[in-house]
């Protein structure tokens, strides 16, 4: 017996000295230290000796079996630091080698309109006021002085969710909002999205994006309404712009006017952009009706202001030459690049 532990502590050690992993170490330990190891076995037997032998046998044994202990942890430790200098020699860095470049994003050419159209306004002393996108129909169409009859509310041009709840039409629902959470004096945009059941072709969108304003005070006029305008106009396009105000109808605002500027293209000579004109329409205004000053509880006898809206990705498709809405909404990065 003891010439047999004898040749399994010299197999061991060929083996272990011959091991590339800590997975065969582990291996060799289990068929000679395991369970039903080599080793183990001849332990278990030792019970068949006499006590002479059983004492001189155990110490052999227990020596060998010590040794071989010995040797697999000296070698999973060797193997575990050959390893580590492995890993690192793959994971290793040339500090010296040029770096990736940065790739920097661009602003979509919607978010760079709307913050420049925000910007002028704010200039001008205007503060930026915001709601949400789901809305009541109080606040979209009755506190606007929308006729019940008014087509916008039928449901083919409106996205409702429930009977008085909406995806709101525009952005004027939050000049209500802040008629009846401030007070006068009031100066105020707000930007924002909006959605209509509209079907998308190259000048409409289901959803789109407004920038609308509202004064009042005492002692606003049409002359404040203009001058503001007239100001802005020449700020987003330039100080030669001229300005051009048309009667129209919004039953929020009374009276009404449609806003056009001369083309910044052509300088008014006429051109492609406004169709030979020499104008474009840009926006659309008014002073605000006293029923919708009367929802913020206010005087219309002593309060008075006016109100404007206009849409972002017209003035967007005027302002770059855009000729199709939906390229604002496919993520095209070819096109969106452009804007660098």
């Amino acid at each position: 017996m003891q010439a047999q532990l004898n040749r399994i502590l010299e197999d061991a050690k060929a083996r272990i000295s011959q091991a590339d992993s800590r997975e065969a170490t582990e291996e060799i330990r289990i068929s000679l230290l395991g369970k039903k190891g080599e080793l183990t076995q001849i332990l278990r037997g030792m019970g068949k000796l006499s006590p002479e032998e059983r004492k001189e046998t155990g110490q052999i044994a227990n020596k060998v079996r010590s040794e071989i202990e010995g040797l697999l942890k000296d070698k999973s430790e060797e193997l575990k630091t050959l390893e580590k200098e492995a890993k690192f020699r793959s994971e290793k860095i040339d500090v010296t080698e040029p770096g990736r470049p940065a790739v920097l994003g661009v602003k979509h050419p919607l978010t760079i309109t709307m913050e420049e159209i925000s910007r002028v306004f704010m200039n001008m002393g205007f503060s930026i006021v915001e709601g949400p996108e789901v809305e009541t129909v109080f606040n979209n169409f009755d506190a606007l002085n929308a006729d019940p009859n008014h087509p916008a509310r039928d449901m083919t041009d409106t996205f409702y969710i429930t009977d008085d709840v909406l995806l709101r039409t525009q952005t004027s629902p939050v000049q209500v909002r802040t008629l009846m959470s401030q007070k006068p004096p009031i100066k105020v945009i707000s930007p924002g999205r909006c959605f209509r059941c509209d079907t998308p072709d190259a000048t409409h969108s289901p959803m789109f994006h407004q920038v609308e304003g509202l004064v009042v005070d005492e002692g606003i006029t049409m002359a404040d309404l203009k001058g503001t305008l007239d100001s802005f106009a020449k700020q987003l396009f330039g100080t030669s712009t001229k300005t051009k105000f048309r009667p129209h109808h919004f039953p929020f605002t009374e009276p009404s006017a449609e806003v056009d500027v001369s083309c910044f293209k052509c300088g008014g000579k006429g051109c492609k952009v406004c169709k030979g004109s020499g104008w474009i329409e840009i926006l659309g205004c008014g002073m605000v009706h006293p029923n919708v000053l009367k929802v913020g509880g206010l005087d219309t006898e002593k309060y008075t202001g006016f109100a404007f809206g206009m849409g972002v990705e017209r003035v967007a498709m005027l302002k770059y030459g855009v000729e199709d809405i939906r390229l604002f909404y496919e993520n095209d990065m070819r096109f969106i690049n452009q804007f660098k």
